[in-house]
């Protein structure tokens, strides 16, 4: 959307469209987590902490509406370096389940990321709408459309599971959810060092060619 239906990222719209997505992000998490526990299922579990980490991050960007740039950045790098560690510890587990084995309930993966998608999609619309979005706000933006490709590839998984009865699909959309999460954290923290020069106004140097 645009034109008058844009949100001002200095009046309360901006603080109200962040909380929205909070509290969205935390119902979903503490789904995921209940039913990735019942269904066995790596993914949702992986699911779970996503949105626990992208809540955070939410809040993060919360207290950054009145903080300045360098604490926004800061914000940033801190979820960025969160979405490494998550990446990290869904790889571990999916490991583990390959080796002990696993059961996962290929309905209930199905059902619960097809409710998530349709939540992703209402936060993501929402802060694709912001104009002029500071650093925090892009990371948040980026969470949410990770979360959004991350629902359609478990709907996908379930849909094999529930054909094959095997539990390389779940481990398998865990182990891309973790992919992605490492791109996500990757990306953040790179818009967190460029974020720098543009307040500095400086050239990227010749030592910075990771970050472009």
């Amino acid at each position: 959307m645009s034109g008058d239906h844009d949100i001002d990222l200095g009046s309360a719209g901006k603080r109200r469209t962040l909380w929205i997505v909070l509290w969205l992000n935390v119902a979903i998490a503490i789904g995921f987590f209940v039913v990735g526990y019942f269904a066995d299922s790596n993914a949702l579990l992986a699911n779970g902490l996503d949105n626990s980490s992208d809540a955070i991050v939410y809040a993060l960007s919360l207290l950054a509406l009145t903080r300045s740039r360098v604490w926004q950045r800061g914000a940033a790098r801190f979820s960025g370096i969160m979405l490494l560690v998550f990446a990290a510890g869904v790889i571990a587990d999916a490991v583990r389940r390959f080796l002990e084995g696993s059961d996962p309930g290929g309905f209930m993966m199905l059902a619960m990321a097809a409710v998530a998608a349709v939540v992703n999609l209402v936060c993501l619309r929402m802060l694709q709408r912001t104009k002029e979005k500071d650093v925090s706000m892009r990371a948040a933006t980026t969470f949410s459309f990770n979360d959004f490709i991350a629902n359609g590839g478990i709907i996908v998984a379930g849909m094999i599971v529930m054909l094959t009865g095997a539990n390389w699909p779940d481990l398998l959309v865990g182990i891309a959810v973790a992919c992605i999460a490492f791109y996500g954290g990757i990306q953040i923290l790179r818009d967190a060092h460029m974020d720098i020069h543009d307040e500095e106004g400086t050239e990227h140097e010749r030592g910075d060619e990771f970050w472009r």
